[in-house]
């Protein structure tokens, strides 16, 4: 049975992509059979006549994966905008039992499977179906990690990301600080208040240039799916 979770965001740039690397390349650093899926990354790069989706290539670099990144993004799109308006921009849209289809393809080839949204959790893939990413994390009947800025406001954003990720009926496993300086007061203060506001616990905090992470408390928010 494999095991997986999902990873979002209080929002966009916050560090998803490079915290999803550090997770993925420190549990194959220790032998675990962990791979990487995103249901729809737009922005892709461009080298050539060839798209290159960013976000899974980089997680593919970082954590020793020799595959095809093209083959673990449903949906990959030029423009760098929200999903949903990349999608119309390109007459491609974004359907649920694609990603789903994809998500089974893909999780049988690991034991674990961290799979990473797009933006922050109120993301759309689709106004015309009503499919927000929400709706993909249910689907897939996945917990998530949110992964939040250490810095000024994170207080307010990750709160509020907390309640409406509960009000959707989402598991919420953790938060992972990024850009964590213990020695600042205020950073380890938002720490403090992220968990006594919410319950939920930050599980792990992530420096600058930080090339691992500590698992320990990261590996037991996987589920059995």
């Amino acid at each position: 049975m494999t095991k997986g979770i999902f990873i979002t965001a209080t929002g966009t740039d916050v560090g998803k992509t490079y915290t999803s690397a550090l997770i993925v390349k420190s549990m194959r650093k220790m032998n675990i059979n962990c791979g990487y899926y995103k249901p729809a990354l737009s922005g892709a790069e461009i080298l050539g006549d060839k798209i290159i989706p960013g976000d899974c290539a980089y997680v593919f670099k970082e954590s020793g994966i020799d595959k095809n990144p093209m083959d673990y993004v449903s949906y990959v799109f030029k423009p760098a905008v929200s999903p949903h308006l990349a999608a119309e921009k390109e007459n491609n849209p974004i359907k649920l039992e694609k990603i789903k289809n994809d998500f089974y393809r893909i999780k049988s080839e690991y034991d674990y499977l961290l799979v990473e949204g797009a933006g922050g959790i109120i993301c759309p893939f689709n106004i015309e179906d009503n499919l927000i990413l929400p709706d993909v994390i249910k689907a897939l009947d996945l917990d998530i990690i949110i992964v939040a800025s250490a810095e000024l406001g994170t207080i307010n954003s990750t709160v509020l990301t907390i309640e409406y990720a509960r009000q959707k009926g989402i598991n919420v496993k953790g938060v992972i600080l990024n850009k964590y300086n213990s020695n600042s007061e205020m950073q380890r203060d938002n720490l403090r208040q992220i968990e006594h506001l919410t319950g939920v616990k930050v599980i792990a905090t992530v420096k600058e240039n930080d090339e691992y992470i500590d698992l320990e408390k990261i590996i037991p928010t996987f589920k059995e799916i």
